[in-house]
């Protein structure tokens, strides 16, 4: 069993497609506005490219003290030195992963269902990510979406952090910490007009309300 982590908050994911400002200024505006976790999400780069961009988030993460995570990318997360990967279900195993980045790292798993976060649990990851809660435009191959009630039978199924993504927004937010998410990640509402630390800051008041007992 990993040791139990107490992350709660907003989680965000850069995304190079909606960015106005560039990813490094989204990722200094998120961290200022509170965010708990950084994942990067870069699949067009080329390798060099990604390379120098996540060494440079990964220097403005730890001047935060906020987790870093690459996103799918073992390697690159190993050769930088980055707090831990994101992985999909199609992705390399988990158990494949902790061996290449070592006992220490973080190591969250996309799940689209009870089944996926139960394993992910067995096989040590550190949190799971339930998605898509709804559905979202900037993943539309990511499946039929939960739901509520989905993301409430995720958060019964594991004690493990909940991170719930997919078409979220200040609107539902609350909702989605209601059915048990302990993070949230809202990428096309955090982006919105490039304003990223004011949008997060305005998910956060949206999700301070919820009722979680």
């Amino acid at each position: 069993m990993r040791p139990a982590r107490d992350w709660k908050g907003f989680y965000f994911i850069t995304d190079s497609r909606l960015t106005m400002n560039g990813i490094l200024e989204d990722v200094r505006q998120a961290l200022s506005a509170g965010a708990v976790m950084i994942q990067y999400r870069e699949k067009e780069a080329p390798y060099s490219a990604r390379r120098e961009e996540a060494a440079c988030l990964l220097e403005i993460c730890r001047a935060h003290g906020t987790p870093f995570v690459v996103n799918d990318d073992v390697e690159l997360a190993a050769e930088i030195g980055a707090d831990g990967v994101h992985l999909g279900q199609l992705d390399l195993p988990l158990r494949e992963a902790r061996r290449a980045l070592g006992e220490g790292a973080i190591i969250g798993i996309s799940a689209g269902g009870v089944e996926d976060s139960r394993a992910a649990e067995r096989d040590g990851a550190d949190y799971v990510s339930a998605s898509p809660v709804f559905a979202t435009p900037t993943k539309p191959d990511a499946g039929p979406p939960l739901g509520l009630e989905g993301l409430a039978r995720i958060r019964a199924a594991t004690r493990l952090p909940l991170v719930a993504i997919g078409g979220l927004h200040a609107g539902n937010v609350r909702s989605a910490v209601e059915a048990g998410a302990d993070m949230v990640c809202a990428i096309s509402a955090s982006l919105a007009g490039g304003k990223v630390a004011e949008n997060i800051r305005a998910l956060l008041r949206a999700m301070s309300g919820a009722r979680t007992d």
